[in-house]
Parts: C-alpha cells; structure tokens; sequence
C-alpha cells in the first residue's frame, strides 16, 4: 500500500508543524549528506525553524562553503573576469546592507511609537530611555551624580520622616494597652 500524496500548504497546528518541521529538517540534511557522499560535492544548508532557531548542514562544513558562495572562488583561468563579478557582488551586497541598515532604524523609529502608544493606551506617564552611561559626556555624568546624590538625600529625609511616623503611631496606641491591661485588673 502506497502513501497517500501530501497536499502541500502551510500546517494549521502549530504542535503538528512543529513535528513537521523537524521530520523533514531531519530528512532534508539526510538527503545532503548522501549527495555530498555519492557525488562529492559541497554542501551547505541553513534553515530557520519557524521560531527562529537556526539549523545547519555542511560538508565539509557551512562556513567553508558559505565563504566560497560569498566569494565566488573562480579557478585561476577565469581569474581575470573574477574581478568585475567580485566588484559587482561587493556592490550588491554593500546596497543590500545599506537597505537592511534603512530597515532597522525604521523599525527601532516604530518601536519606540508602539512603546509610547502603549503606554498612553495603560495610562502611565511617558518616559524617555534612560541613556548609555559610556555615551554619556563628564558634564552629563556630573549632573547625573549630582541628581542622583540629590535623590538619595531625599529618600534619606522620607525614610526619617516614616520612622518618625510610625514611632509616633506606637507611642499614641501604648496608652491604650495599658487602659486594657488596668482595666482587665480591676475585673
């Protein structure tokens, strides 16, 4: 009896594309190790689990081959047209960085809109990052130490002043545990 044929489209359940995904991850790397062995050839693979772990295959290993892809090693006979396609790839790869770098900040810039809106949403009051202390310049980190020093005082004077308050609070209530104890006598 054959297997039925597998219609192929995204697995709604997230445990049974889990399963999914590692069975065939598992038979994928299987296959590149028989090419690579039967043929001899170079193979690298990357996969990205669908939460975003990373797996790889390499014969002889993924980072020979990845240099090799990124490089483009061209036999010495071919070594003069190596150059502009080198050129070229550099400029390819230069742009595609420049783009992906474009992207970053576009997405930090929305992140901190969603952060504020979030918080607007909950009610709480608008707060900025607090800034890298190694970005900071010696004046800033003076006033920083001195608000800091400043603040320090003031927690100092509000721990005093609550002392104060709850020393006053037992003294004002010691008066009526005597009553109780002179009037449990007199019974």
């Amino acid at each position: 009896m054959g297997r039925r044929k597998i219609e192929m489209k995204m697995v709604k359940d997230s445990s049974s594309r889990q399963v999914t995904f590692s069975k065939r991850r598992t038979g994928l790397f299987k296959k590149a190790n028989e090419l690579a062995t039967l043929c001899g050839a170079e193979i690298g693979l990357i996969v990205f689990s669908p939460g975003g772990k990373p797996f790889s295959f390499g014969h002889p290993n993924v980072e020979s081959i990845a240099d090799r892809f990124l490089n483009q090693e061209v036999s010495k006979s071919k070594a003069g047209s190596s150059n502009s396609k080198n050129d070229e790839t550099v400029e390819r790869l230069s742009q595609q960085l420049d783009d992906l770098n474009k992207k970053l900040e576009a997405e930090k810039k929305r992140g901190h809109m969603l952060d504020k809106a979030i918080l607007k949403a909950k009610g709480l009051p608008l707060k900025s990052k607090a800034p890298n202390v190694r970005e900071l310049s010696q004046a800033d980190l003076q006033k920083m130490k001195e608000s800091l020093e400043q603040l320090r005082e003031k927690v100092k004077a509000r721990a005093c002043e609550m002392e104060a308050s709850s020393s006053l609070l037992l003294l004002a209530n010691e008066p009526d545990v005597e009553t109780d104890r002179t009037v449990a006598k007199n019974e």
